[in-house]
């Protein structure tokens, strides 16, 4: 194994990765802003919901801006590990490392965008059950 700060580094002839791949985080950004739309969408309205509204997508914002920061951070005072994977297949096809033990990446993957889509696709259906009531 290499160093503990290398973003990356191989066991088993398997990449093994300490940061998720760059389309995870456009895919939890994706998934906030579905999330933020389909609230204004279904519930935006009076003044009050407007207001409510307003502070939520703040806090929304919020949760995606500042681990964008620290991963900006992350990545400009990381030392760069030779062979990383640019793909999201070959990224998917590694492992990565929790900090327990390493887990399949794709399975990482699913375990933290599915309550992130959950949420999303959730008020989304409440947004067009909203509509459709009004």
């Amino acid at each position: 194994m290499t160093a503990t700060r290398h973003s990356q580094h191989t066991m088993q002839n398997r990449q093994v990765s300490r940061g998720l791949h760059r389309w995870v985080y456009f895919a939890m950004i994706g998934l906030a802003a579905c999330y933020a739309l389909s609230a204004w969408i279904g519930f935006a309205g009076s003044g009050a919901d407007d207001y409510l509204l307003f502070v939520v997508t703040g806090f929304i914002v919020m949760s995606v801006v500042l681990p964008a920061i620290a991963g900006r951070v992350w990545r400009h005072h990381r030392i760069s590990a030779a062979g990383r994977p640019t793909t999201l297949a070959d990224w998917l096809a590694g492992d990565f490392d929790t900090g327990d033990h390493p887990v399949k990446a794709s399975t990482a993957t699913i375990e933290i965008l599915l309550p992130l889509a959950a949420v999303a696709f959730g008020m989304t259906a409440f947004a067009i059950l909203a509509l459709v009531e009004s």
